[in-house]
């Protein structure tokens, strides 16, 4: 169970303490597209997705690093200014492993951020990156995502139990 277990839990990125990130040795940042930076039915960042991107630049390597085709993540791409990995098929480990070799990255110096306990963070453990877990930005999801989060609740309520993780107490 611990494989699913986030190493730092925030409402939101916009709640995330970059400067604790950069002191612990961040140095890139791999982001969620969906339910982390926008909504399902958003075809464009927002003005303060934007800002925050723009400032996270000056000390990160910045990334989304998304399931969806390239289709959807090209908006975000282009107006973001910002790499990507699309189709990266999380949590399987050969996107994780081309980034940071591509970048001559040690995954000390890697945050894997998203809001999906069987895919960002499961993924970003198994590679032992920093996790950070966010809320969804909406419950407005496509059919794989809802079933998804079926289990993702039964791991919730497991690490519940175990006095792990409890939905909305956040922590660093």
């Amino acid at each position: 169970m611990d494989i699913f277990v986030p190493d730092i839990y925030e409402q939101s990125i916009y709640t995330i303490n970059y400067k604790k990130l950069k002191k612990r040795g961040i140095k890139c940042l791999l982001f969620d597209l969906n339910n982390t930076l926008t909504s399902y039915d958003s075809d464009y960042p927002t003005e303060k997705l934007r800002e925050l991107m723009f400032e996270l630049e000056k000390d990160f390597k910045v990334i989304i690093m998304s399931n969806s085709n390239k289709d959807r993540i090209r908006p975000f791409k282009e107006k973001l200014n910002i790499d990507s990995s699309f189709s990266s098929k999380k949590p399987l480990k050969r996107k994780y492993k081309k980034i940071i070799n591509m970048f001559n990255f040690k995954d000390t110096e890697v945050a894997m951020i998203g809001d999906c306990l069987l895919t960002d963070i499961w993924g970003g453990n198994r590679m032992d990156f920093t996790t950070i877990l966010v809320n969804p930005i909406s419950e407005q999801e496509p059919f794989h995502m809802r079933a998804l989060r079926v289990f993702e609740r039964k791991i919730i309520k497991k690490l519940n139990k175990k006095g792990i993780l409890f939905k909305g107490e956040y922590y660093e």
